[in-house]
């Protein structure tokens, strides 16, 4: 490293620690300890004084919220220099598992979330620990189930199909059908939902995206049917001219008058954004 090099990471480091000690200090407005900790990452784990500090600060429910926040993302920020923040990591856990159990629900869902990224097996089992029993639960169901998906484990998809049958919202079955769009033997529940027309449109659309992605065999044995019926939604309906385009026989598609006739109803009756692919769909095969 050179001289300049040393001298302007000397510099920072000293700024970084002149905005540290301006954040702790109660003298200043909440807005200014924000942005003065949003500057402070490099001093957070230089000495252990300074980690403790913050820790301090994090911890102090008297403190405002949006403090403790930017407490909490000023250690995140400098746990991404890995080597340098190793030997506060423990201490950094072991906070962000204390605070995913504080009284504020930001404070609480902030932690879980940084956690998560950790794939931290404290925060799944609580996690998972809300979803089955809902007066335990830390964060909102659909937060808990978009969390669990940074590292997703057998007993996370069995409680998000539970979830699917009995929703405590729309919103987390939503999310409960994302998280179980990685899970190969969920398939056949995707396909039930995308062939029900008494399902609501982001549900079907959401079961054949999950499909495309797990079996698009499957997708592309229903999306014959899903492209002929006018009546249903365009969206769906382009998603299953992909199906076909992508994995269909072409031989025998070049053959079937009938989606041929319906694809270019779709080409002169839908949204633009779904015209393009239906017009090009036709270039390929009534060549």
């Amino acid at each position: 490293m050179t001289k300049k090099r040393k001298a302007a990471k000397a510099s920072r480091k000293k700024t970084s620690r002149t905005r540290l000690s301006a954040a702790l200090s109660a003298k200043q407005t909440p807005k200014q300890r924000v942005a003065m900790l949003a500057q402070a990452p490099l001093a957070v784990c230089e000495s252990d004084t300074n980690m403790q500090a913050v820790l301090g600060v994090l911890r102090n429910t008297a403190e405002p919220t949006e403090v403790r926040l930017a407490a909490m993302d000023t250690m995140a920020t400098a746990a991404f220099s890995v080597v340098a923040f190793e030997p506060c990591r423990n201490d950094y856990i072991a906070a962000l598992r204390e605070m995913s159990q504080d009284p504020s629900p930001e404070i609480r869902e902030s932690a879980l979330g940084l956690l998560a990224g950790e794939k931290d097996g404290f925060a799944q089992k609580k996690l998972l620990e809300g979803l089955k029993s809902p007066e335990k639960a830390l964060v909102r169901p659909e937060k808990a189930l978009q969390l669990l998906g940074y590292d997703v484990h057998a007993e996370s998809y069995a409680v998000a199909r539970d979830i699917v049958e009995n929703p405590p919202s729309d919103t987390a079955r939503r999310e409960a059908l994302r998280l179980l769009s990685a899970d190969a033997r969920s398939a056949p529940l995707f396909e039930k939902l995308l062939r029900d027309k008494n399902e609501k449109r982001e549900i079907r659309q959401i079961s054949a995206s999950a499909l495309q992605a797990l079996n698009p065999t499957k997708l592309q044995d229903h999306a014959r049917a899903l492209l002929l019926d006018d009546s249903d939604y365009d969206d769906i309906r382009a998603t299953s001219l992909e199906a076909i385009e992508q994995f269909g026989d072409p031989a025998h598609v070049a053959k079937d008058s009938d989606l041929l006739q319906s694809v270019e109803r779709l080409s002169t009756t839908a949204p633009p954004k779904y015209k393009k692919g239906a017009k090009h769909f036709l270039s390929k095969y009534t060549r």
